[in-house]
């Protein structure tokens, strides 16, 4: 399931970030790169050693947790520190999947990455190129999006960032370890919990509705780890 979440953070909330990040300094993305990345891998990355990266980092995921699209989609257990990348002059990231266990920085914790987040930090005009292209069974998704909104997408998708021609791209990206480790029956919970509060909305708390939440967090209990 690609899922687009808008406004995970409001204009100020970037314009805030963006201002910080543009004062520190940027790392060659090769320096978290894998050994297959290493060949693809174009970008520049905030190090993780900055004194000011705990504390961006800590508003990403804050902001992402009070999401309700995000909390429903992801089903999040355990959220990787968000991290942030900026693409310029062809910067680029080929084909890939992301790694299947990632280590949080802060706490030194083995995570399982179901769930992969980008937070776009620049606005679609102030560059050219660097669209995020995710595959799945039903083809290839271009995401483009406004500062602030962010994409979800399971972590075992193949993905690239074109590259990106004129301008800078700003995001942040993490990884999420799900109380549910299968992406279909994740996005079957999400589907079934999106119609819920639909019908709700609609007829309010009926004894269907009820019910139909009762078969929500059944399937939950029995999918959960």
């Amino acid at each position: 399931m690609l899922l687009h979440i808008p406004e995970v953070l409001n204009k100020q909330e970037v314009a805030t970030i963006r201002q910080i990040l543009d004062a520190e300094g940027w790392v060659d993305g090769l320096q978290t790169a894998g050994p297959q990345a290493s060949g693809i891998k174009h970008n520049e990355q905030l190090a993780v050693d900055s004194p000011l990266f705990a504390d961006l980092s800590q508003r990403v995921a804050e902001a992402l947790q009070r999401h309700p699209l995000f909390v429903a989609a992801a089903l999040p257990k355990h959220v990787l520190p968000p991290m942030f990348n900026r693409y310029l002059n062809g910067g680029h990231y080929g084909n890939h999947i992301d790694n299947a266990i990632q280590t949080d920085r802060f706490t030194g914790q083995k995570i399982r990455t179901d769930v992969s987040t980008t937070v776009f930090l620049s606005e679609p005009d102030e560059y050219e190129g660097g669209e995020l292209i995710a595959e799945d069974s039903y083809g290839c998704h271009e995401v483009k999006l406004a500062a602030g909104d962010a994409i979800v997408y399971p972590s075992t998708s193949l993905h690239r960032v074109e590259p990106v021609t004129s301008g800078v791209r700003i995001a942040s990206f993490l990884w999420t370890q799900s109380l549910v480790r299968d992406a279909w029956r994740r996005a079957m919970l999400f589907e079934l919990d999106m119609n819920i509060l639909k019908l709700r909305g609609q007829i309010g708390d009926t004894p269907e509705v009820v019910a139909l939440t009762g078969h929500y967090h059944k399937l939950l209990q029995q999918w959960a780890e």
